[in-house]
């Protein structure tokens, strides 16, 4: 059995400045689970996925994802995350199909065209893959990124607010995909506000709030649902 973490996170903490955007956050994941970061706007989530993606450096502390330090091994990291966050990196005067064909040749992987379409089928956009993308709405926008993540196979998935402009039908796409993911084996963190998607199949919930984790469970433990209504909604559960 493969006794390495997909995250290990040890006393990491970020400040801009004299502002504490995390403060010693403690976080091991398993393999091949699912796990939901939620809290309010500025309470450390984004921040967190960034340092993970190696997108931001820690002011302190030590991260690794698949056994990988993210400062010391950062390209084997980037090969093994998959990370959909606001900005979805895909080139909007290319279609579906032209950021997928680039996104392979950047990442190293051999992709057919035919390969290419069926992932673009998964994500629902079999009708609009030769438009231009620019003219896509938010929601679709985030499908060719989600489409994008899942091209070279990763095997931790870090998402951040992946829901956001999504309608009901690619809320359910996602859904799907991200439980197929983690049928494979695969690692997926994600952010959100909604705690019935965030719970929706998560094996372990964690509570931010002002950049520490605050409470840590699993998805089914009712603890997490006042835990979420003390530091998220703000309510008094007392």
């Amino acid at each position: 059995m493969n006794d390495t973490f997909a995250v290990e996170a040890n006393g990491i903490s970020k400040t801009y400045g004299h502002f504490p955007a995390l403060r010693s956050v403690d976080l091991k994941v398993p393999q091949g689970v699912s796990v939901t970061l939620f809290g309010r706007n500025g309470a450390g989530k984004t921040t967190f996925l960034k340092i993970a993606s190696t997108l931001a450096k820690a002011s302190r502390g030590t991260l690794s994802i698949q056994g990988f330090n993210i400062e010391q091994q950062p390209e084997q990291v980037r090969r093994a995350i998959g990370l959909l966050s606001h900005n979805t990196y895909v080139y909007r005067d290319l279609t579906p199909r032209e950021n997928l064909a680039f996104f392979s040749k950047l990442y190293g992987v051999e992709q057919s065209p035919d390969q290419i379409d069926r992932l673009i089928d998964k994500v629902g956009l079999h009708r609009r893959r030769n438009d231009a993308v620019r003219s896509f709405s938010r929601g679709l926008l985030q499908r060719v990124g989600l489409a994008r993540v899942m091209l070279h196979n990763p095997q931790v998935l870090l998402l951040d607010e992946p829901y956001t402009g999504l309608d009901a039908h690619a809320v359910e796409i996602l859904n799907t995909m991200l439980d197929k993911a983690v049928a494979e084996g695969r690692t997926v963190i994600l952010t959100t506000h909604d705690i019935e998607l965030g719970l929706r199949a998560a094996s372990y919930a964690h509570i931010m709030d002002r950049g520490k984790i605050v409470h840590s469970g699993e998805g089914t433990d009712p603890a997490i649902r006042e835990a979420y209504s003390r530091y998220v909604r703000g309510k008094d559960t007392q």
